[in-house]
């Protein structure tokens, strides 16, 4: 009896459970729905383009599908019309560089392999029965390994991988085919010109409709992470030193992006290279400068990253040594903040930075006054490895910042001189007057009579002093 009821208790709880399930259903349809319709949203409104894109690639396969329907066209290329609307879905990305890089790869690997294809196939059949299988096997045997090898050179990877891909394929598609040679021409001169047709429409789609430069997003996306940083600089010498709490946090996190942002850029570096002469971006514009910038900016956001590790959890009474290294140490950051903002406006404006010397120099002026007055200091009844040593560390990456500073300033210089920037041409010129302006710091060195910790706040400074 006992059995038979907790058997009928367990099942009105699964029965129970089932309708409330099926109750909740349209409930929780109708919050997926929302949460998507979010989502889409969200995706529409940070890129516009997107929904752009998705409309031209819609356009461009309406078009291609016509060819069906043309009978002109339609009576010459037969079934392998297919091979346009393939092309279309493969080769249209969201970039004109990244569609051009396609195009080109697809339609050149499939002319070279399909000639190297057919090609293989006359010596095999001149080779009769028994050597036929034998010269087909050793062909893509030979072809296959030597392409696949050259996958794995950087330069071949980054511009030709997918190419390599579609040549492999080919070859082997019209290598091992049992047409004749007669059908194999006529099919590959099909193929061919109808992975043309494609290519092309989706070139001209991407070019002349609403195009989207990766060179245009790759110059925009190195400006802003520069502009990232130097807003982390001048908030970091505020809540650091000062201990001063701020609203608004969005400048503390914003330079993380640049330190996984490695890939991203040399992908856009490479579809750039694809693109035509558009706007400012002349033929032959000097996309591995850009690479190097980007190399230095993010050894700097590096620094930043432990920086921001050093900010403390909690407000508390600064210590005696930090509050005697706060001016210099906040004049640095204000300093190397500048120079950075500098840096990016120059580059947004495509102009050559010529004030950011002077920031730099003031930072520099600034760190050697510090180091001056850390070298006269000493502090007695101080706790070292909570008061001293956080506070030196700090000033001691600070002091790193500074060079990582002028070695993006001096990047950006270059390439401000090999793409041409406004101002380039004064800059290069050896007659150019080069004026800095010097301001020197206000720290004043402070002398007590115990030097227990004078060596280790002298070995922080002078580890990392730029000269």
């Amino acid at each position: 009896m006992d059995i038979d009821e907790s058997g009928v208790r367990k099942s009105g709880g699964f029965l129970r459970r089932g309708w409330w399930w099926l109750k909740a259903g349209p409930d929780r349809f109708v919050d997926n729905v929302v949460e998507f319709a979010d989502k889409v949203e969200k995706l529409g409104k940070d890129d516009p383009r997107r929904i752009i894109h998705s409309i031209k690639v819609g356009l461009t396969l309406s078009l291609v599908s016509l060819l069906y329907y043309f009978r002109p066209i339609y009576g010459g290329f037969g079934s392998s019309n297919m091979w346009a609307i393939l092309t279309v879905v493969v080769v249209f990305e969201y970039s004109v560089g990244a569609t051009l890089g396609k195009g080109f790869n697809r339609a050149l690997a499939t002319f070279v392999a399909g000639a190297l294809g057919f090609g293989a196939h006359h010596l095999a059949t001149l080779a009769g029965d028994r050597g036929q299988p034998v010269i087909l096997w050793f062909s893509i045997f030979l072809l296959a390994a030597v392409a696949s090898f050259a996958r794995f050179f950087p330069g071949v990877k980054a511009r030709y991988d997918y190419g390599v891909l579609i040549f492999i394929l080919t070859f082997c598609l019209v290598s091992v085919s049992d047409y004749r040679e007669d059908e194999i021409l006529e099919i590959a001169h099909k193929r061919v010109s109808t992975i043309i047709i494609g290519c092309l429409t989706c070139v001209i789609m991407s070019i002349f409709v609403f195009p989207v430069w990766a060179g245009h997003d790759f110059h925009k996306l190195i400006a802003r992470n520069i502009e990232k940083q130097a807003d982390f600089l001048k908030g970091f010498g505020e809540l650091y030193f000062e201990t001063k709490g701020d609203t608004d946090m969005s400048w503390l996190h914003g330079y993380k992006s640049v330190l996984n942002s490695k890939t991203a850029e040399e992908a856009m570096a490479n579809f750039a290279r694809w693109e035509p002469p558009h706007g400012k971006f002349r033929f032959g514009h000097p996309w591995k400068q850009y690479l190097k910038v980007c190399e230095m900016t993010r050894q700097c956001a590096y620094r930043l990253e432990a920086l921001s590790n050093c900010i403390p959890s909690g407000m508390k009474e600064p210590s005696e040594f930090k509050e005697l290294i706060a001016q210099s140490c906040m004049e640095i950051s204000f300093e190397s903040a500048n120079a950075l903002q500098e840096i990016s406006s120059a580059v947004k404006k495509m102009s050559y930075p010529f004030t950011v010397s002077t920031h730099i120099t003031n930072a520099k002026t600034a760190a050697d006054d510090l180091h001056a007055a850390l070298e006269a200091i000493t502090l007695e009844n101080t706790n070292v490895l909570e008061d001293v040593m956080p506070a030196a560390s700090v000033t001691s990456l600070l002091i790193e910042i500074i060079e990582c500073v002028q070695n993006i300033a001096e990047s950006v210089k270059e390439l401000a001189c090999l793409a041409k920037f406004n101002g380039a041409d004064l800059a290069m010129s050896p007659e150019k007057p080069t004026r800095r302006l010097l301001r020197r710091g206000n720290i004043k060195p402070h002398h007590i009579e115990n030097d227990s910790t004078h060596a280790l706040i002298t070995a922080y400074a002078t580890s990392a002093m730029v000269e």
